[in-house]
């Protein structure tokens, strides 16, 4: 049996990050491109008779959903509020990984904490607390490292300031590994964030 239309669009609209076009959202729910351009002039037209808090537009050459207009200083209130909020113990635990292996490759973080990262890391970097640092010379991949508004939520002038790993970890085999790990890894300087 085939999904209803409208809500399949709009299942895939929400988790899309760019506008996307008829011929596409009528790939991903197995339907005609014209069937498909019809159910989203719809549902537009539908958001807005019931004032919703959103909006379906065709923006660069695409269907997007996006916040109303007259909604933005709820929505700015709330993501400025959120950037406040405490971190989780997942983020605090990446976080340490960075400051003390700076800097880093997201895979190799995900190495040490066992983990996959990927949203974890995207977080911190939209909470401003780690930024890009280059690439790995041998991988490509992207390494990171803690920002200057990490240094000065934290109170630190420099990484120089940050305290010792190893005398707040419990004494096992593994964690002796982890910490001479860390200890090895080189500690990068801030140019001005």
């Amino acid at each position: 049996m085939t999904p209803p239309l409208q809500p399949s669009l709009e299942a895939v609209l929400l988790v899309a990050d760019q506008p996307l076009d008829a011929t596409v959202l009528a790939a991903a729910v197995d339907r005609g491109p014209t069937e498909v351009e019809e159910a989203l002039e719809d549902l537009a037209r539908g958001y807005d008779d019931d004032n919703r808090g959103f909006e379906l537009r065709r923006v660069g050459g695409g269907w997007r959903l996006f916040t109303r207009e007259e909604y933005a200083e709820v929505v700015e209130r709330f993501v400025l509020d959120g950037q406040q909020a405490r971190i989780t113990r997942a983020a605090l635990e990446t976080l340490a990984v960075v400051v003390y292996k700076q800097p880093v490759a997201r895979s190799q973080v995900s190495a040490i904490r066992g983990v996959n990262v990927d949203g974890v890391m995207r977080t911190l970097l939209t909470r401003g607390l780690v930024e890009e640092a280059g690439t790995e010379p041998t991988t490509g991949a992207v390494l990171y490292r803690t920002s200057g508004y990490f240094l000065e939520r934290m109170g630190l002038t420099g990484l120089d300031e940050l305290p010792e790993l190893a005398p707040f970890l419990p004494a096992d085999d593994e964690t002796q590994e982890l910490v001479a790990g860390l200890r090895t890894a080189p500690r990068v300087g801030h140019g001005g964030a």
